[in-house]
């Protein structure tokens, strides 16, 4: 067992991926608050800007004052607020936040000592400087994390993990975390707590640097900066605490995973009780404002999606007429919310007889590792139009019908077959909890690459944390996916 009486042992702080970006970042937001904020004064005032003066006439200010502490007020708040800390950076929607909710803190302090001194200040240039000035920011840091993800996917800019656990344990997060390497985890090393030892997880090329008692050394050999703790069973609660004692602080991160997996932030939260770190997990629920609004927002956009599209619709229509003998709808039976059955509606992308011919193609090599699901990459039934169609998920646009009638939603589980229904286990049929969708999690992952334990495994997912910035996301993650046409037969 390591000893922990060099916890306070000096150590030289290294110039870190952290400090670089964050500086960046520092800059950019100072560059396009200049931008804005003077930007919109000139705009609104001139060259020959005015002067801010307090009710009394004791003091007067140029607005090329106010616009500076203006600019260093922003960036104050954006630095207290933490929007540029490792945690937020690179994944997920706490950066844009933070940045949001700094802004608007500023403003609403702003507007109270405007109030309280009888401070007359130009309205439009409030008003213009706030949104245009946190729009920009926002899509500042966008750029930037497209730019930070591209260089994760090199494995830079990324914390150096050391993952402590099981073999079992270690190897599946090993797996999760290098099929993300955009969330910023590179996987360089584990000290497992069961034996035998190999010389690498099972399954990966991830090495094994030891026990638990080589956690030290191994974060030294391999400059890594963060352990995660895949699973606690075999670390008692006393040596938990020497390990996280042991870290240097400021330079190392503890990460534990917990049990329960696939469970969303929102659904989450942590209550601290006599020192003990309970974790709440709220109950997904799928009744009254739920279900309005997501139903209200289904209407909604489904029918502007049909006015906007209804060219593109009849030309699609037309294609497929000149394209052969058939149908230019094709209708299916699939089973929806509750198990209940409804006709899909889509662009005919097959021959005329396909059903008739999948009979003889089902012996034939299908995606990989699909035993449900029938997919095939070079489906000989699919007529040319029809593979154009496909690629670019066009067929799909009669769908929106079915969201308007309500037998499916824009966004949800992909809607099954009923002879794919016949061999789900029982866990599977969480997914009829909400209704189907025209795209979802599985349309936005991979597609048709997919596994069918990978497109259950995202289904059960949304079903476990649905809300409506998430399928706003899925919506807006739908539209690249299918200009990538990656995945897509």
């Amino acid at each position: 067992m390591s000893n922990t009486t060099d916890v306070h042992k000096p150590v030289e702080r290294r110039h870190d991926w952290h400090d670089i970006y964050s500086a960046r970042l520092t800059l950019t937001d100072l560059l396009v608050l200049i931008w804005v904020v003077f930007g919109v004064q000139i705009a609104w005032f001139g060259f020959d800007s005015g002067h801010l003066a307090m009710s009394e006439g004791d003091l007067a200010l140029s607005y090329s004052a106010v616009s500076l502490i203006l600019i260093a007020s922003w960036m104050g708040v954006l630095h207290i607020y933490g929007t540029r800390t490792d945690r937020v950076l690179g994944t997920g929607f706490d950066e844009y936040k933070l940045i949001g909710g700094a802004s608007v803190r500023l403003f609403g302090l702003l507007a109270i000592v405007a109030y309280l001194f009888k401070i007359d200040v130009a309205r439009g240039y409030i008003l213009l400087a706030f949104p245009l000035g946190m729009a920009v920011l926002v899509f500042s840091r966008w750029l930037w994390r497209q730019w930070l993800v591209s260089q994760r996917a090199g494995g830079r800019f990324s914390s150096r993990v050391i993952l402590i656990g099981t073999q079992q344990s270690s190897a599946r997060i090993a797996r999760e975390l290098s099929s993300r390497l955009g969330a910023g985890y590179l996987v360089v090393g584990a000290c497992v707590t069961d034996g035998p030892v190999d010389s690498h997880l099972p399954g990966s090329t991830v090495p094994v640097l030891g026990g638990l008692d080589d956690v030290h050394t191994a974060l030294d050999s391999q400059r890594a900066d963060t352990v995660i703790i895949t699973s606690g069973d075999a670390i008692s609660p006393d040596r938990m605490r020497e390990l996280s004692w042991s870290l240097e602080p400021g330079r190392h991160h503890l990460i534990m995973v917990p049990r329960l997996i696939d469970v969303g932030g929102p659904r989450i939260h942590t209550r601290p009780v006599a020192g003990l770190p309970l974790i709440h997990v709220e109950t997904p629920r799928y009744e009254g404002r739920t279900l309005f609004t997501k139903r209200a927002f289904d209407i909604v956009a489904s029918s502007l999606l049909i006015a906007l599209l209804s060219p593109v619709l009849a030309a699609i229509a037309l294609a497929v007429r000149l394209s052969g003998s058939g149908r230019i709808l094709f209708y299916q039976e699939r089973v929806g919310i509750n198990g209940s059955r409804f006709r899909m509606i889509k662009f005919r992308s097959m021959v005329a007889d396909a059903e008739a011919r999948l009979a003889k193609l089902q012996d034939s090599q299908r995606g990989a590792g699909n035993s449900v699901m029938f997919k095939m990459a070079n489906d000989p039934r699919i007529t040319p139009v029809g593979r154009f169609l496909r690629r670019f998920s066009l067929d799909e646009l009669p769908q929106l019908f079915n969201v308007l009638r309500g037998s499916m939603s824009l966004v949800g589980p992909r809607p099954p077959l009923t002879t794919e229904v016949d061999e789900y286990e029982n866990h599977v049929h969480r997914r009829f909890l909400v209704k189907p969708g025209v795209t979802g999690l599985w349309q936005v992952s991979g597609r048709s690459n997919l596994t069918w334990d990978e497109t259950v495994r995202l289904d059960l997912y949304y079903v476990e944390n649905w809300s409506l910035t998430g399928d706003l996301v899925i919506l807006w993650r739908t539209a690249k996916a299918v200009l990538g046409s990656d995945g897509a037969f």
